[in-house]
């Protein structure tokens, strides 16, 4: 039975798209992202289970700890092949293995199964808990795509009638694991109310993303004055920006559950276990570097009003972070060196976003060093604040302290980049503004660094 029945069951009645393959991508990252970040967190069951192809389409970490999936992946992409006959992950809980970089809350329980040339490439995903029950795909030629999502009990009760008569076929013990795994979470209960959330919160995702392409830069026959052309444009970089890093960040999420998966192994050769650390590790700088610029693109846009501090020990963040970091700058031939005073008061911040910008500020302070060069980072008191400091050397300055820094370009509202070594960064006054949402007062260093001053948080 290919997976192809599925998409032509959830077609059944529903209009012929009109989508090209690029805009139905857009639609299915955004379906992803509306049905995990605003329909699945926010439920209180703990139980659950998904269905996906041709990759683990369930990427949120708290949602893959909770639910257990089943996905029919290419084997080449699964890294299985050279690994042994079976193509099971283990069905236990897999937890993120120690010393990775990352999130340690990510973890998965998912079954892998070989995805057949008759099953087509499009994706499909099917989610069923107590509280929710739906199926997305991308169905249809080029030209003529579309997002299918449905619902109804009727028709998810044959979509897992199909589901598993395959599973049948490719591994009978997992088909009774899904048949248990039905039977406690008992009827499925119609989810009819369901569209009216989704495609509203479809709609208002693709709204925010997608740029406009209606944009009069030279003539404008609307008549918008030349401060609102401007604006536009700037809305419009913003938005392809967000499009960006969301589409850059979401599949580097999947390969890296996927690649910490393989890593619980115990029977994986030294040489392949330590790629596999790596690409896990490339993944994790490239989804947090892109999660900041998401960040300050939407900051940008949309300015958001006073946030909300706690108190944070900084201090003991950067001395967890900083090994990581010395990895990371390691494979780059920078030295670093940190110094952090004792017994440092609590600063007033949001550790849940500070942890990245961290990251994403030695990042920025290094990524257009040459081999050979020097990061700095202290933190001390300075008053009523804490004062956080990273000033980059390289090889030249260090020889002759009054060398002119490497010449930095704009490009575009958000981003700067290095005219001599073509390095992409956040701007400066992208860092500020982010900075500043945290509780942080800036200084820039021209170019070669920077100050952050955080205001230290009243005793308890």
């Amino acid at each position: 039975m290919p997976l192809k029945s599925i998409h032509r069951l959830m077609a059944e009645g529903v209009p012929a798209g009109q989508a090209d393959d690029s805009h139905a991508r857009r639609l299915w990252w955004g379906a992803l992202e509306v049905l995990q970040r605003r329909l699945l967190i926010d439920q209180s069951s703990r139980g659950g289970l998904w269905l996906a192809s041709p990759l683990p389409a369930l990427y949120a970490p708290e949602l893959l700890q909770r639910y257990q999936g089943w996905v029919w992946a290419p084997e080449a992409f699964s890294l299985l092949k050279s690994l042994e006959a079976s193509t099971l992950l283990p069905s236990e809980l897999i937890n993120a293995p120690s010393g990775v970089k990352g999130d340690p809350s990510v973890s998965c329980r998912f079954q892998t199964m070989p995805l057949r040339v008759e099953d087509g490439q499009d994706p499909f995903l099917l989610v069923i808990t107590p509280d929710l029950q739906a199926a997305i795909a991308l169905q249809g030629q080029e030209g003529q795509r579309r997002l299918l999502m449905r619902s109804e009990p009727s028709l998810l009760g044959q979509i897992l009638s199909l589901v598993e008569r395959r599973l049948r076929q490719d591994d009978p013990a997992q088909a009774e694991v899904l048949h248990q795994k039905l039977k406690e979470l008992g009827p499925l209960q119609s989810s009819g109310d369901l569209a009216l959330h989704f495609w509203p919160e479809l709609s208002q995702r693709l709204a925010s993303m997608a740029p406009t392409v209606t944009l009069q830069t030279t003539h404008d026959p609307q008549g918008f004055t030349p401060a609102e052309t401007a604006q536009g444009d700037e809305d419009a970089e913003l938005s392809l920006l967000e499009a960006i890093a969301h589409e850059v960040r979401t599949p580097l999420a999947t390969i890296r559950t996927l690649i910490r998966s393989l890593l619980r192994r115990e029977d994986l050769p030294v040489k392949v276990t330590e790629r596999l650390q790596q690409i896990d590790t490339e993944c994790s700088e490239q989804i947090d570097r892109f999660g900041l610029i998401f960040q300050a693109a939407e900051l940008q846009r949309q300015p958001e009003g006073p946030s909300q501090l706690a108190r944070t020990d900084l201090g003991a963040m950067l001395l967890l972070l900083s090994p990581s970091w010395k990895q990371q700058l390691k494979r780059r031939d920078v030295g670093f060196d940190m110094a952090v005073d004792d017994g440092l008061p609590l600063v007033l911040s949001d550790p849940s976003r500070l942890e990245p910008m961290l990251g994403g500020l030695v990042d920025r302070c290094s990524r257009s060093l040459p081999p050979g060069s020097q990061l700095q980072l202290t933190l001390q008191p300075a008053g009523a604040r804490l004062k956080l400091q990273l000033i980059s050397h390289t090889p030249e300055q260090i020889a002759s302290p009054t060398i002119e820094p490497m010449p930095q370009e704009r490009l575009g509202p958000v981003l700067s980049w290095n005219t001599d070594t073509g390095s992409l960064q956040l701007s400066q006054t992208a860092t500020r503004r982010l900075l500043e949402s945290l509780g942080g007062r800036v200084t820039q260093h021209r170019d070669r660094g920077l100050t952050v001053f955080f205001p230290i948080a009243e005793q308890c």
